[in-house]
């Protein structure tokens, strides 16, 4: 069925699929699908690599703050670059600098003479590439749909991280028991450069850019907006407690799976892939949800008890027994936070869009560097220790901004405002 087949359907169908029906959407998202599956692919090969490499813990949090530092650092600078820059071509060209990266990585390892610092040097480059690359990805996509369809786009959009959950890592662990770990990054790569080829093609409507002040003063306007907004900066702290403590277990997974579970690359892949299944179905469960009266309860509600699986996963040692937990963790995550990304979607001004993002971007990026903290943890206290520790501030952190934070609270019970 063509792209043009797909959206005369979803106009007669719009239900949960309706942003669909924007043609320059689906180039989008078909793009965005493409490169998120080559990114969950590398990934997962770069710590399966770096696990073949060193045996020490600390050397899988090693790649993540390799790869996180430079987008936290850099992140704000993106938002300012995707709010002054044409986005289409500034998308265009991360992606394919990050397929460059990884083809490098790729063919050390099919040449058996990749090292430890050459993943790690290859890593932060990617990382810095990153900073740049997700602020533009994120101040596009409103000006493709009309902005009543903006919620549906944005859990779309979130269902690809969600989806590629199950089917990315799944495939890569069995391409690298196939063919190895060159064969992974190869078709990696593959999916970077789709995506320069889809976005090469879309369409993009004028976009007004800020035409004064200098970039590091466009840049605190952003910084204060998120600053003086407590809605805003409270939904970003919550992207941070669960970039650094809630998924800093993804960095510790081959221990679970090899020296905790006693399995190996493919059991890896099947741990991760239950979480993206419960992922997808709340990310699903959200989006049929429409306009729900209490979002800021199910917000809270989620962050709380995705805290909770998350520290009885760090805690279990059977196979089958964890599977079900990450799976429930993967579904409680989708819930909170899709709302979390849809409120700040539709209420940050379009002039603004880039640099808040941006900031956005930044405490999601911080995930590596969680990683490492626990790769730490790990190294002294044991992996278990270090996973359900985060997983107890996740949950902390959603008690207290329950008890403290009333527009929070009411989040869907009240009309949106128009942010100042």
């Amino acid at each position: 069925m063509s792209m043009e087949a797909i959206g005369s359907h979803l106009t007669r169908n719009r239900g949960m699929l309706g942003a669909m029906r924007y043609p320059e959407y689906r180039k989008y998202w078909f793009a965005t699908l493409a490169s998120v599956i080559g990114f969950q692919m590398v990934t997962f090969s770069q710590l399966w690599l770096i696990r073949q490499l060193e045996k020490d813990p600390i050397w899988l949090g090693s790649v993540g703050l390799a790869t996180g530092m430079p987008a936290i650092v850099l992140n704000l600078f993106g938002g300012v670059v995707a709010d002054r820059l044409d986005q289409r071509r500034l998308i265009m060209a991360t992606q394919t600098a990050s397929a460059t990266l990884i083809l490098l990585l790729a063919t050390l390892t099919l040449l058996g003479i990749v090292q430890v610092w050459h993943v790690l040097v290859i890593a932060f480059c990617n990382g810095t590439v990153q900073a740049f690359d997700q602020p533009a990805r994120q101040a596009i996509l409103p000006h493709l749909i009309d902005r009543k369809d903006l919620m549906n786009a944005v859990a779309l959009n979130s269902s690809i991280w969600q989806g590629t959950r199950i089917v990315a890592p799944m495939l890569a662990g069995l391409i690298i028991a196939a063919a190895g770990t060159e064969a992974s990054l190869y078709a990696g790569s593959a999916g970077f450069l789709s995506m320069v080829f889809l976005i090469s093609r879309l369409k993009v409507p004028q976009i007004e850019r800020p035409t004064h002040g200098t970039p590091l003063q466009n840049l605190l306007q952003g910084a204060r907006f998120v600053r003086d907004n407590s809605l805003f900066s409270s939904l970003i702290g919550m992207t941070f407690f669960n970039s650094f403590f809630g998924l800093a277990y993804i960095q510790l997974m081959p221990i679970f799976a090899v020296d905790i579970l006693h399995k190996g690359a493919t059991a890896q892949g099947t741990l991760a892939g239950a979480g993206g299944i419960g992922a997808l179905l709340g990310t699903a469960a959200v989006a049929l949800m429409g306009r729900f009266a209490h979002r800021g309860w199910l917000l809270l509600g989620g962050s709380a008890i995705f805290g909770g699986f998350v520290v009885a996963f760090g805690l279990s040692h059977w196979y089958y027994v964890s599977i079900g937990l990450l799976f429930l963790a993967g579904f409680s995550q989708s819930v909170y936070m899709i709302s979390v990304m849809s409120t700040l979607q539709a209420r940050v001004p379009d002039q603004l869009r880039g640099r808040v993002m941006g900031i956005y971007g930044m405490t999601y990026n911080i995930m590596p560097v969680g990683g490492m903290a626990s790769g730490l943890i790990a190294s002294s206290l044991g992996a278990p220790f270090a996973v359900a520790l985060g997983g107890s501030a996740v949950s902390g952190f959603a008690f207290l901004s329950g008890a403290f934070n009333r527009r929070v609270r009411r989040l869907g019970s009240e009309p949106v405002p128009a942010e100042a």
